[in-house]
């Protein structure tokens, strides 16, 4: 099926498509990563975003969907990562980022050994939740955890 973009039409990517540009070890993390989502938020829409080469998670909300999760791969390694990622709650402080980027917060794998699938489902559902949040809401729970400490 197509995807309309004004008056041009875009057949959508297979996640496979562009995962075949990638070493097997990094397409079997990124396999894995992907399971993980489909399981913490089964709702979520999963759409290649070809110009930043990674496979992209929506949240369907009322009319429309929000960007909340993704699947990166690169050569030797595969980011799963939280566009919200700054306002969501890190207990473990497993996420990486912060310093670098202003909201987007990742988890970087090496090898599929590395995927702790239990906390990685907990911070995609986390991830979803903040991203279904107003701007304002995650501010206040930004705070909140800041003024918590660590």
């Amino acid at each position: 099926m197509a995807v309309s973009k004004g008056m041009a039409s875009i057949d959508p990517i297979p996640p496979e498509a562009l995962l075949d540009d990638f070493p097997p070890a990094m397409r079997a993390i990124a396999q894995r990563l992907r399971a993980v989502v489909s399981e913490a938020v089964p709702e979520a829409v999963e759409r290649v975003r070809p110009g930043w080469r990674l496979i992209g998670y929506d949240l369907p909300m009322a009319r429309k969907r929000v960007y909340f999760a993704f699947v990166a791969p690169e050569e030797v390694h595969v980011h799963l990562g939280f566009e919200h990622g700054w306002a969501m709650r890190d207990p473990d402080r497993m996420l990486e980022g912060a310093g670098i980027t202003k909201q987007v917060r990742w988890l970087k794998f090496f090898d599929v050994a590395d995927i702790d699938v239990e906390r990685s489902v907990e911070l995609v559902r986390e991830a979803a939740r903040v991203a279904a949040m107003t701007r304002g809401e995650r501010e206040l729970q930004s705070m909140d955890r800041d003024a918590d400490g660590p």
